[in-house]
This record gives C-alpha cells, structure tokens and sequence, in this order.
C-alpha cells in the first residue's frame, strides 16, 4: 500500500511538470504570436501612412491642377469674349482740342471730335497720330504705332559688312574724301562748328562698273558705329502712283529714327535720270519718286547725324537738280586702278594663297592694263580653281596666264559678244 501511495506521488509530480511546461511553452508560442501580429500590424500602419501620405500629396496636385485649368478657363473665355468683341476703327488726329476732347479723321472720311480714354497720357495723342476709335462712340481708345513699310526695315543692315578700308587697294585717295566727307561730321561735328562751315549734304560716288564704289559703302558701314540702310535705286520705282514717294519719305524717317545713320543709295540712275517732257505712266512716277528724294535731300540738317551717300556708272545720265550744290556737295570718282592700285589689289586678294616663287604680281599688273577690280578678284580665284583642278598645293604662274585669257579675252565669254543687230525683240 505504501509503495503504490509512493508511486503515485512522483507520477504526479511529473505529471504536473509536464503541464507546467506545457503551460510555458503554450505562453511562448502566444507571445511569439502576438510580436508576430504587432509587428504585422505595424508594417500594415506603416503602408497606411505612405498611402495616406501618397494620397494628399495626389490630392494636392490634383487641386493644383484645377487651379490651373481654372485659370486657363477664365483665360479662354476672356480670349472668347475678346474675338466676340466689335472691330476698332481707324483714324487720324486732327487736332487736340481742351479738355479730353479731339478732332479725328475716320477712315470712312468724316471729321468728329470725340473723347479720348483715361488711360492714354496726353502725350501720346498729338496731330498725326494713329489711333483706334470705338466703333459706337468713336471714342480713341488705343493709339497705333505710325505705319512703316516692311522693305523699308529690310534696307537696314543689321550685320556688320566684313569689308574694311584695309581690304580696299588702290583708292587711298578716295578712302580719305570719304572718311572726311561721312564719318568726320558724325564723329566730330564740333570741327565744324568751330570753323563756322557745313559739311557736305551728300557724297555721289561715280566711275566705271567693278571699280569699287560699293565697296567702298561697305567700308563706311563697317568703320562706322551708324546705322547703315542700303537701297538699290530699282526698289524705289513702284507700279502705283504715290508708291515710291512713299518709300524714300518713310526711308529718310526711319534714317532719322536710327540716327546717327548713312543712307547709301546704290544704282541711283535708276530714278535720278533726267527728266523728260514726254513719257509714259511708269516714266512720270519715277520723276516723282525723283522729286520725293530732291525735296528729302533739301529736308535734313547737313550737320545732323543722317548722312547720304549714292554710287552710279551712269553719272553723264543724272538729272542736274541731283548734282547741284547743296544735294550731292561732293563727288568722288573712282577710276580704272593704275599699276600701283593693281598690284595692291592683288595683293590684298593672294593674301591668303599659296603662291609659287615664280609669281610676280607686279608682272601680273602689268599684263592687265585695263582690268577693274572686279577682274583682278576674278582672276585670281581662277587661277586659284586651276590649281584645284590639277591637283597642285600652289598657284603657279601658268595658272594665272589661263586665267588672264579666260577672263580678259573678250571672246571667250558669250556674254560680251556682240550680237547681230538685225535681230529685233518685240
């Protein structure tokens, strides 16, 4: 009996150790479950926050971009009501009368004096002037830039010609009454002044084609800080009456505009031949043309800061009124270049060749007596062609015998050959 007592005690005992570890393996088993779920549930909060987070800031650009679209709506329907608006009339101020009152001229014809808008200083209305006009009260309401004709903004050179006086030989002379007669009143217009004597109103360069006139222009251009506006005479002979007047008038106000500014007129026998009684339509809108330019060389102070200079080949065609004093003061001739002239004109155009030894420029000059500068320039890039041609890294003097027949020889270019004159042309 008391052994199986004694038995049953120890088999108890391990029978509640055995629970005991059950129970603590069972407690570890529910903490591990329960850091598991905390640390599940944290993530999951985690993730809610970055969504929460992603979400407001989608939010906010959302609301941002209905801003935008707001504004961009608004902007479209102003723009809307804007092109629905009635058009504004044109007129012409007549006259400022007291108060805020002036006399227009319509673009139908009539005169009206009407209001002018509160929000147009004083200044920027005076006689003249542009404006537009509410098309019920005829009220101004907007005052319009004074219209230019865009062939003359296109006259202005607006790049610098890459041409200097050191690229012209020969005319040393010529560059000297050019600088004194253009660039000095601009530069220095207290000389003048302090001798008491006006400087020429105008320079008329004149001489055979090729000779350099235009190039001497671009030299001017470019030695000078002034504003270069280049014509060619033909753009001014227009097809409607009045055109070409136009033109030169709007051509010496925008001079005066960019002042201080060099008008060169290249080609001026174009419009400046003289004048005839009898003639066609076309022949008296040129004459008009023709007195426009007289009556705007007459117009400009000679020591302001708009100076005029014109080139021709056709001098012994121009129409005395260009050529008296007071128009065209000075007139510089540019000649055929002499030996010295052509020998520096070839150096100034071998500058930058390859030349073999055997080049004598001075034999070269020699062999041309009667070459323009134009043809000195034309020669010298043939001969250079000629080296390209054979293959050869340097111009050799047979390369210049070619090229001296092919460009002086008459007969080799077809151009210059006379024609039958039998042939009529309607």
């Amino acid at each position: 009996m008391g052994t199986s007592g004694a038995f049953s005690k120890s088999d108890r005992g391990d029978t509640n150790e055995i629970d005991l570890k059950k129970k603590d393996k069972e407690c570890d088993e529910f903490s591990k479950y329960l850091l598991d779920r905390m640390r599940q549930l944290e993530e999951y909060n985690t993730r809610l926050k970055e969504e929460t987070r992603k979400i407001e800031s989608e939010k906010k650009f959302a609301e941002s971009q209905k801003v935008k679209y707001e504004r961009e709506v608004r902007r479209l329907r102003s723009e809307i009501e804007r092109m629905k608006a009635p058009p504004l009339l044109v007129g012409t101020v007549i006259e400022t009368l007291e108060g805020d009152k002036v006399l227009i001229k319509s673009s139908a014809g009539p005169h009206f004096v009407v209001n002018v808008s509160t929000f147009i200083k004083k200044g920027e209305i005076y006689p003249g002037a542009q404006v537009a006009l509410n098309q019920q009260s005829l009220a101004v309401v907007n005052v319009l830039p004074s219209p230019k004709d865009p062939l003359v903004h296109g006259m202005e050179i607006i790049e610098t010609p890459t041409v200097g006086y050191e690229d012209i030989g020969g005319l040393e002379t010529q560059i000297e009454e050019l600088r004194e007669t253009v660039e000095l009143p601009l530069v220095a217009p207290e000389r003048f002044e302090r001798i008491g004597i006006e400087p020429p109103k105008g320079v008329l360069l004149i001489g055979p084609p090729g000779c350099g006139k235009t190039l001497l222009a671009k030299a001017v251009a470019r030695e000078t800080n002034a504003t270069f506006i280049r014509i060619v005479g033909s753009e001014l002979v227009q097809k409607y009456i009045g055109e070409g007047a136009r033109l030169v008038r709007e051509i010496f106000l925008l001079a005066k505009e960019k002042a201080p500014s060099i008008i060169f007129i290249d080609e001026i026998d174009a419009i400046g031949a003289k004048r005839i009684d009898t003639g066609t339509s076309g022949d008296r809108e040129v004459q008009r043309t023709l007195m426009q330019l007289l009556a705007e060389m007459d117009g400009f102070d000679p020591r302001g800061d708009v100076k005029l200079l014109a080139a021709t080949n056709r001098h012994d065609i121009l129409d005395p009124a260009l050529l008296r004093p007071g128009r065209f003061d000075r007139i510089i001739t540019v000649p055929v270049p002499t030996f010295d002239a052509r020998v520096d004109i070839l150096r100034i155009h071998t500058r930058k060749m390859q030349i073999a030894e055997d080049v004598s420029l001075e034999r070269l000059a020699a062999l041309t007596p009667d070459a323009t500068g134009a043809d000195l320039k034309a020669i010298v890039m043939e001969a250079g062609m000629f080296a390209v041609k054979y293959g050869r890294d340097k111009v050799e003097w047979r390369d210049f015998e070619r090229a001296i027949d092919k460009v002086m020889n008459a007969s080799s270019r077809p151009s210059l050959q006379p024609k039958d004159s039998s042939v009529m042309f309607a």
